[in-house]
């Protein structure tokens, strides 16, 4: 069963001081290049609220942080997982939940950044237990992904469940066949179960900073991000893993860009393709952050352009609401 609450989460909601320091947005918007600003001002050490870095070996098209920034700035929930393992958000905000509780023992700040809105949500205001899945309908709709496509499942999951549809990154093979694996199990949609939220709002209580672009500039921002992964030699990553005889329906290859370029290596469309399709699927997956961030409450947001001279705003700001919150 999914679920964000622990004993552990419970004791340390309760003797936690100051609150941690959320960084939150839409992809390319520049998180991590803040996080590492402020945690050598604040003292703190990096939890990635990311759900793909998570996983060995995907490294380019993740945005991971370099062996240089992670040798700066301890970064915490990078590289944990092997690609067919799966992840959820409640998993996330148990390993979470421990990082932070070392990292406060160890008298840092920590800050967690990412733009996974679910996984932040489940660490810090709780997530309602999510039931256990159903092997006999995972099964059969295994069986009707082989016949029927992916998209077929996709748009009967719009129709039963648009609110989770909404969210889920295109070609999310695992997030569709799990979100309606829970609404045939249970007669209710996965959404009406993330809504349930028992532990109450600010759990653990955290600032929330978030960074934000016109729409122009962000498909800009994403456009050349994506053309710089290619020049740092993202398809040659692939096509490593494409070796080692990892599938491309493992949990890891949601990552989006992986299966695109996967296709492009295996001669199944062209590189022009692969990109011109990654380009497009992020920044529809950058419009569904913007929509989950704009609805979480007690986020103070940013302009990210030029966002090195707005570091010490930033850095103003939080300092000032950690110090509200100890008063």
């Amino acid at each position: 069963m999914e679920q964000a609450a622990c004993p552990l989460a419970s004791r340390y909601a309760r003797v936690m001081a100051p609150p941690i320091l959320a960084i939150v947005g839409a992809t390319a918007t520049g998180k991590s290049r803040l996080a590492m600003a402020l945690a050598g001002e604040l003292g703190g050490e990096i939890v990635n609220a990311d759900a793909l870095q998570v996983y060995r070996g995907f490294d380019i098209g993740t945005a991971k942080p370099t062996p240089a920034e992670r040798a700066r700035v301890p970064h915490h929930l990078i590289d944990v997982l092997d690609p067919h393992e799966r992840y959820s958000a409640g998993e996330f905000a148990r390993r979470a939940t421990e990082a932070i509780a070392g990292i406060e023992a160890r008298g840092k700040v920590p800050i967690v950044v990412g733009g996974s809105g679910l996984y932040l949500r489940a660490l810090l205001s709780g997530i309602s237990p999510i039931p256990a899945g159903d092997p006999a309908i995972r099964a059969l709709l295994r069986a009707r992904l082989a016949v029927e496509g992916l998209p077929a499942l996709a748009a009967e999951l719009a129709r039963a469940d648009p609110e989770t549809a909404a969210r889920l990154a295109p070609g999310d093979t695992q997030r569709v066949l799990r979100a309606l694996e829970v609404g045939l199990a249970t007669g209710r949609p996965l959404a009406a179960w993330i809504a349930r939220q028992p532990f109450g709002n600010q759990r653990i209580p955290a600032v929330s900073v978030g960074l934000t672009l016109p729409r122009s500039l962000l498909y800009d921002a994403i456009e050349g991000r994506v053309a710089r992964m290619v020049e740092q030699g993202w398809v040659a990553e692939v096509t490593g893993l494409l070796a080692r005889g990892l599938d491309p329906d493992l949990p890891a290859f949601q990552a989006i860009g992986y299966r695109q370029l996967a296709l492009q290596v295996r001669g199944e469309q062209t590189l022009q393709q692969a990109i011109r399709e990654t380009i497009q699927a992020t920044r529809r997956f950058a419009k569904r952050q913007e929509t989950w961030f704009r609805k979480e409450p007690d986020v103070t947001w940013f302009p990210a352009q030029d966002l090195e001279p707005r570091v010490p705003r930033v850095l103003e700001h939080v300092r000032r609401s950690f110090g509200r919150a100890n008063a």
